[in-house]
């Protein structure tokens, strides 16, 4: 069994490991934010998602009030090429909706948000091939140096296909059916541990709820297993418009399994927004690379670095008795 030191060990470099590569040692979700990353999840990985919400809106000017649970879910599959990635994409949500004027009365509804499936290609990566500049696994400082190139960020390009069912009480009246999405995805790997993802989006394109939007996430690993995110998400349309802030933390369970939890809020009242998510993300791990058949990846060089320390421990108390006898 990998002991928890491994963990700690690769979860330390995961965040640097995902810029030299599409495939790492530890999971690497998009979870608990809304952004995705320009980086697939490998060659071989299938990966889940998901995780309940509450949400709460309050509308003053339509004095409306709507309490909503839904749950949101991703499946990831990496194929063919290590820059690619297929996913499915949902949100299911049920709404309690009370109208709090003169004459109070209810309605409850559900269905899917959003439903999309989509594929993502890595178009650029600025340190594929750069040998110089893969982590160092004998110098922290080395690995936490600031280095210009890092401010080039990984792009990758997203196109993918809505669902949308008639008379869906969440989309506005008139779409239904299939309706095109794309993405342009950006992602910065600085040192300690941070991490900047852009995506620009724009979604239901040629419906009458064609959104644009953006969403900045701001990533930082922390105490090992920890980390921690803020984002802001820019919604723009005919529709619907809003600015959506999140803050939130994941845990690294073990090199497969993470844990999240995130808080959603804005600044408007029309309507205004509170919302708590919990996550779990878990993948099956079927990859293959040279570097792992070479006995080349992180855990194997930190295994091989544990086997040398215990060698030289031993090394050096033979070494010592063999003083003692001659002292003899």
């Amino acid at each position: 069994m990998t002991s928890l030191k491994t963990y700690v060990f690769l979860f330390a470099f995961a965040f640097t490991l995902s810029g030299y590569s599409q495939y790492t040692e530890v999971i690497n979700s998009n979870r608990p934010g809304a952004s995705q990353s320009a980086f697939s999840v490998g060659t071989n990985v299938v990966q889940f998602e998901a995780g309940p919400y509450m949400l709460n809106e309050t509308h003053e000017l339509l004095d409306r009030e709507d309490k909503s649970f839904g749950a949101d879910f991703t499946v990831r599959y990496g194929l063919l090429w290590p820059q690619l990635e297929i996913n499915v994409e949902g949100t299911f949500q049920s709404t309690k909706r009370t109208y709090t004027n003169t004459i109070p009365n209810e309605d409850k509804f559900s269905n899917f948000k959003t439903l999309t499936l989509g594929a993502k290609y890595l178009v650029y990566d600025p340190f594929k091939n750069a040998e110089e500049e893969k982590p160092n696994l004998y110098s922290w400082k080395a690995n936490h140096s600031f280095k210009w190139k890092y401010l080039i960020p990984a792009v990758a390009v997203y196109a993918g296909a809505n669902f949308d069912t008639a008379d869906n009480p969440f989309t506005a009246p008139g779409v239904e059916g299939f309706s095109p999405k794309i993405m342009i995805s950006t992602q910065n790997n600085f040192s300690g541990g941070w991490v900047f993802v852009m995506n620009f989006i724009k979604d239901r394109i040629g419906t009458d709820q064609s959104d644009f939007s953006f969403i900045l996430t701001l990533t930082k690993s922390i105490a090992d297993q920890w980390a921690v995110f803020a984002e802001s998400e820019n919604i723009s349309s005919d529709f619907y418009a809003d600015n959506l802030i999140r803050f939130g933390g994941a845990y690294l369970w073990t090199r497969n399994f993470q844990v999240d939890v995130a808080a959603t809020f804005n600044t408007k009242d029309t309507p205004s927004v509170f919302g708590v998510n919990l996550g779990a993300s878990y993948r099956l791990d079927f990859h293959k690379d040279k570097e792992e058949d070479d006995g080349t990846s992180a855990e194997d060089e930190l295994e091989r670095r544990e086997n040398k320390a215990r060698g030289e421990k031993k090394n050096k108390r033979k070494k010592e008795e063999i003083d003692f006898d001659s002292d003899n």
